[in-house]
């Protein structure tokens, strides 16, 4: 990975074309000086900032009663505005400003997957704990140098896989790792499409939209409201500039779910094949739905991964969608959308006083980072972890694009000897938005 410098706060602001504007601004006491260096007091209220305002961010304020949120942050300002007005906070366009606010101790990066990594390294370096939307990271090499950040700067990062903290999911996982099915050889997921490129025709950029900064470190194209809007006519999430499709979008809970069930969150597959050779490629000229393009990138492009303990995974179009169907020499589990089933059935009926694994009873994804803000444990999700369910996604991506089967690393996160596969492991970044060197 090339080391770079910081992305310049003044660069970003003179990109924003102005600095931040306060909504409002509560007499507040910071919680640093309550509190220990780098952990909040038992008693003291977590101040919390927002690394972009729409969608995905007001669906994560429901905190717990110890947090307040102190700030919200969008190249979209209106919508870091509104949060602003509601919320009688301070409203940012740059959020490199907001990390330097002392009464913010943690944030929620809430952007679109291209932006992931950067908010999030910028946050660990600013001494802020941060929670990561998933997928964690947009390519394989820039997810490990925010692990690097976490670790370097001693900062608890919860990824937003937040199915490992709900009921039916860790039921499931009890089950699979208690054995009821016997020795697991197969699990079976969603045959998660792959991302395509876009030629949309230029629409006038909104005026409270920076989106030249919206691109990030993707060369900038016209802007269009389609590419804005997450899931639209096909929206940012199904294009590769700034995402990984739902191999990455709903896939990062799928494999996430895999990896925690079967005990992989330290590694990965160690082979990986796919149907069909290269993908072809797929091009939006116009708005449409994304079901022509998901099924061009999905269909007939079926991918296989295997691990050095000899499990197989398999992504077959009736697979579960954001679960798993683990299945061994006893039966099957299958495990989703918070429910268990298994056949035969009286397996998901074990009682769970008579299983042999039982995990932390943990119901709450925010509420267990808040926990472990203050404890200095590491989360549910630890970043780590989300590094390594994304990295099983971008593998299921590079190994469609390359067209052949692969072998992989996942010591040292590469293809040995091969370097058209390599090529795969990371983007090129545009002047300016490159990744900060974790000294």
């Amino acid at each position: 990975m090339q080391s770079s410098r910081r992305i310049s706060r003044r660069h970003f602001i003179r990109q924003s074309a102005a600095a931040s504007a306060v909504i409002a601004l509560p007499h507040i006491i910071p919680a640093n000086v309550l509190a220990a260096e780098d952990r909040p007091g038992a008693n003291d209220r977590i101040g919390i900032g927002y690394i972009g305002a729409g969608r995905r961010a007001r669906q994560l304020m429901n905190l717990p009663k110890e947090g307040r949120i102190v700030a919200a942050a969008d190249v979209a300002f209106n919508r870091a505005a509104e949060i602003g007005e509601k919320q009688k906070c301070r409203a940012y366009r740059d959020y490199r400003e907001m990390l330097e606010s002392k009464d913010i101790d943690a944030v929620f990066v809430a952007t679109p997957d291209h932006w992931h990594v950067l908010a999030g390294i910028h946050a660990c370096q600013a001494g802020k704990d941060a929670y990561v939307e998933k997928p964690l990271s947009l390519t394989i090499r820039e997810g490990r140098v925010l692990v690097e950040a976490a670790r370097r700067y001693k900062r608890v990062v919860q990824t937003g896989t937040q199915r490992r903290s709900m009921r039916g999911h860790r039921r499931g996982c009890e089950l699979v790792r208690s054995g009821v099915a016997g020795k697991i050889h197969t699990a079976v997921i969603m045959n998660y499409p792959s991302p395509w490129q876009c030629k949309l025709p230029p629409q006038p950029v909104p005026q409270d939209l920076n989106w030249d900064v919206w691109c990030g470190m993707t060369e900038p194209v016209d802007f269009h409201q389609d590419i804005f809007i997450q899931r639209s006519n096909p929206g940012w999430i199904s294009l590769q500039p700034y995402s990984g499709g739902e191999m990455t979008g709903t896939g990062a809970h799928g494999f996430d779910q895999i990896q925690w069930a079967l005990q992989l969150d330290h590694t990965g597959p160690v082979e990986i094949w796919a149907e069909g050779g290269v993908m072809k490629p797929v091009v939006y000229e116009a708005p449409e739905s994304r079901t022509r393009g998901d099924g061009l990138c999905s269909r007939g492009l079926r991918v296989r991964f295997k691990y050095a303990n000899g499990i197989e995974i398999h992504l077959e179009d009736n697979g579960p969608a954001a679960g798993g169907e683990f299945i061994g020499d006893k039966g099957k589990i299958r495990i989703g959308n918070d429910e268990v089933a298994s056949n035969p059935p009286e397996l998901a009926d074990i009682p769970p006083e008579q299983l042999s694994v039982r995990l932390p009873a943990i119901d709450n994804h925010i509420r267990n980072w808040f926990d472990c803000i203050k404890s200095r444990e590491q989360p549910i999700s630890d970043v780590e972890a989300g590094h390594r369910s994304a990295t099983v996604c971008h593998l299921g991506n590079i190994v469609r694009w390359v067209g052949r089967p692969l072998r992989w690393d996942p010591e040292k996160e590469c293809f040995p000897g091969d370097e058209a596969a390599n090529a795969y492991l990371d983007r090129p970044r545009r002047k300016g938005y490159e990744l900060p060197a974790i000294a």
